[in-house]
């Protein structure tokens, strides 16, 4: 173990700096979600590819409804229907003087057509007063043909969207830099690319240590505890755009671990361990992997340090295996182990992705509290609250233990209290940082 006192900037620097972008490849657009594009994406299509309609109604010239009333409606000729994937009203059919096609949602505007009159507008060829809807093809194929009153008159291109109304050949669909997610996946589907070149999502494991560790859902017996630490940091690493593997909790043996951790190095791009880093006489992560970097491995090893804060003085950072997967290991207690992965494991997940912000956003605020908050000299201390924007104001919940989890979960923010703080009064102005 280092002897030196890192300070967390140090620490989190000296992670940044060994972790790298993962390397950009090919994915299916499914696989692609979650995933940072590398390449500016350009349109080589009209969207939408044609003139079409945005109602259910009738296609019409202006001329024959312009004055139309319901006292005296345009009466047309309907020559045929025009549904979404059809191609018009066929070769060499238009409409012309006199004449109307109904037309559905998303289909083309048949040629002659200027404008579309939604069915509301209309009888929808009953000849029984304004319609409410239009009547299903398969049950009324007459409705293709006969007449049509309209009621309403309307303006040329009226209730059509234009062909590149949304995006034309040569447009930025996407700059790289771009988190491919729902919109972005529908807007590269529309456009024709079922692939797309990204950063794939950082594979994490998650080993919990401690032979006091039962899984939830089993009974306990005396000196156990449920394994909280691996259900929560997968959680985390996933909300930071991970793809996240739990391992069940691992007990107090060195070879074990060490064994454990290597079985998983196949499917990770970073291995976070929780538990067994302080200087008790069963923290088995030390002891495991202290002797990693040695002459079979070159350029691995673990270093142990002890960090100016609070929680979360333990800390572990290196590379193992052949590949030097990052390794972090953090403390065990429930709250320590949070703060240090959402101090250092999310900024490093962020990095494998490719992202230019990989912090959670930081804002300033008011400290509302009934008593001054005490902090130790020469640490940075994180106390969990609860954060109101509208106001500009933060309060604590909960206490300082690095064991409440409870108080853990009403919080949606950490309140910062800096080194060379040892009391926040009431009212003072300060940094938090927005979990949520």
């Amino acid at each position: 173990m280092s002897s030196t006192i890192w300070s967390v900037d140090e620490h989190l620097e000296d992670i940044l700096a060994a972790v790298q972008p993962l390397e950009p490849i090919e994915l299916q657009l499914p696989e692609a979600q979650g995933c940072v594009l590398v390449e500016d994406v350009v349109v080589e299509i009209a969207l939408p590819p044609f003139d079409n309609s945005s109602m259910d109604g009738y296609a019409v010239r202006v001329a024959d409804v312009e004055g139309a009333t319901e006292e005296f409606p345009a009466v047309l000729t309907v020559i045929g229907d025009v549904a979404a994937g059809d191609d018009g009203l066929g070769a060499g059919r238009r409409v012309g003087p006199g004449e109307a096609a109904r037309i559905m949602t998303g289909a083309p505007l048949p040629e002659g057509a200027e404008a579309v009159v939604p069915v509301e507008w209309t009888d929808g060829g009953t000849g029984e007063g304004p319609a409410a809807t239009m009547r299903a093809h398969s049950a009324a194929p007459e409705g293709a043909g006969g007449e049509v009153r309209v009621y309403r008159p309307a303006a040329a291109r009226a209730h059509v969207r234009a062909r590149g109304s949304d995006v034309r050949p040569g447009d930025m669909a996407l700059r790289a830099g771009s988190v491919v997610g729902p919109p972005q996946i529908g807007l590269l589907a529309a456009i024709g690319r079922s692939t797309v070149k990204v950063r794939p999502r950082p594979r994490v494991v998650v080993i919990s240590t401690g032979s006091e560790l039962v899984q939830p859902g089993e009974k306990l017996t005396g000196g156990q505890i449920y394994d909280s630490n691996s259900f929560a940091l997968t959680a985390a690493a996933r909300d930071a755009g991970a793809i996240a593997y739990r391992v069940g909790a691992v007990t107090d043996d060195a070879e074990t671990l060490r064994a454990t951790i290597e079985d998983q190095l196949i499917r990770a791009d970073i291995v976070v361990t929780t538990g067994g880093v302080s200087v008790g006489a069963y923290d088995v992560v030390k002891e495991a992997l202290s002797s990693v970097g040695d002459e079979d491995e070159p350029g691995s090893g673990i270093d142990f340090r002890k960090l100016a804060m609070q929680p979360g003085k333990p800390q572990g950072f290196g590379s193992i295996g052949p590949d030097h997967t990052p390794l972090l290991a953090l403390p065990g207690n429930p709250v320590s182990s949070y703060v240090s992965f959402e101090l250092f494991v999310r900024p490093a997940i962020r990095t494998l992705m490719g992202l230019p912000e990989v912090n959670r956003p930081t804002a300033r605020a008011t400290l509302v509290t009934d008593k001054a908050l005490s902090s130790p000299a020469g640490r940075r201390q994180f106390l969990r609250g609860t954060y109101d924007a509208e106001a500009g104001t933060v309060t604590p919940v909960g206490g300082s233990g690095s064991h409440l989890i409870a108080a853990l979960a009403q919080a949606d923010a950490l309140i910062v209290l800096p080194e060379d703080v040892t009391s926040a009064e009431p009212g003072a102005d300060t940094e938090v940082i927005l979990l949520r």
